[in-house]
């Protein structure tokens, strides 16, 4: 049988990311992660969510090599446990290095790369403006790669924090390891020297655009369009920011919602346990999405991709293409029944 993803996408198309980035930087909150990376799996059946160990924001003043050292063995220990897991429910874990010009970085990228790259989804380089930043990184990444003996490319995600990164978001998303972009939202407002009020680095109950808010900002919504439409572009998946409301869910889960609908971010940051499951319930499509989709793929795939009417509407391979892509959202967040017909594009 050809797959959907095959017969609409392409074979050479990329799968999509996980649609929660979670990043903990504390030995302590990284190992209950894994652990709820790994229980969440199995619950889902799927890796829900990423695991991102952060030695940035993470790494004590003086302590970046012992920091780095942890990172890698926390990395390891995950990869090594999980490898008679199923592969969909195997840990996805990624790092997150000091910024390239910092004293740091070098040492971080030779001690977790080089001594657990086969455990890495990823690597986060945070601060990064112009694709010489990027070139600069992938000069110490595949040099670490070389010495652990990885033979597959790592992918890079990239951290778009300046006006600078915003000016050439469009080159930074076009450079081949590049699979991610994220904004920094805090870094970004804090780069205009008092011009955007602190207002924006927080979220309003209503995103008024006199409250000036991450969501209505001009600046703020402008850099998020410019990240969405650069990463829509050439094929990357756009990471939104961090919202630190944590324990407020239901203003969480709205500006989540809003991120994905409307904005076009195709996954998001958490920062504290409690903000995964409801950044997976806002990502994920309704049910009467859901069902719609597994209706036409299906009905679609017994006509061999041919046009088709369902309920009085014609279906080409345009729309399949899109309802497609939303049985694969529904399948990455769990919100695809099991009993579906739809299940057995997932099965193989």
């Amino acid at each position: 049988m050809t797959s959907p993803h095959d017969a609409l996408l392409g074979p050479a198309a990329v799968a999509p990311l996980p649609v929660c980035d979670h990043y903990c930087g504390i030995q302590s909150r990284m190992v209950k992660s894994l652990a709820l990376q790994t229980e969440l799996a199995q619950e889902l059946g799927t890796c829900a969510f990423d695991v991102t160990l952060d030695c940035e924001d993470g790494a004590p003043v003086g302590g970046a090599q012992d920091h780095a050292q942890m990172v890698a063995e926390l990395a390891t220990n995950a990869w090594a446990a999980s490898q008679k897991q199923p592969p969909q429910s195997r840990p996805r874990v990624a790092a997150r290095v000091h910024p390239v010009d910092h004293p740091a970085f070098a040492q971080d990228v030779a001690t977790i790369i080089g001594r657990s790259a086969q455990a890495l989804c990823h690597v986060m380089i945070p601060k990064v403006d112009t694709v010489a930043d990027i070139e600069h990184a992938l000069t110490h990444i595949d040099q670490a790669l070389k010495t652990n003996g990885r033979t597959t490319p790592l992918p890079i995600h990239v951290l778009i924090e300046s006006p600078l990164a915003v000016h050439h978001v469009a080159t930074i998303a076009a450079h081949p390891r590049v699979e991610s972009l994220s904004f920094g939202l805090m870094d970004y407002v804090s780069a205009h020297g008092g011009a955007i009020p602190a207002s924006a680095m927080s979220t309003s109950e209503l995103s008024r655009p006199e409250d000036l808010d991450q969501f209505s900002h001009p600046l703020v919504l402008r850099a998020k369009l410019a990240i969405t439409a650069a990463c829509h572009a050439f094929g990357k998946t756009a990471s939104h920011c961090v919202v630190t409301e944590f324990k407020n869910i239901a203003k969480l889960e709205a500006a989540a919602r809003y991120a994905s609908r409307a904005l076009g971010f195709g996954r998001m940051w958490s920062i504290h346990p409690d903000q995964i499951r409801p950044i997976l319930a806002a990502f994920a499509p309704a049910a009467n999405e859901v069902d719609q989709a597994s209706r036409i793929v299906c009905a679609a795939h017994a006509a061999d991709w041919a046009p088709i009417s369902i309920e009085g509407h014609l279906h080409d391979r345009a729309s399949y293409r899109y309802f497609w892509q939303v049985l694969v959202r529904a399948h990455q967040t769990a919100r695809l029944p099991a009993h579906d017909p739809a299940q057995v594009f997932f099965s193989a």
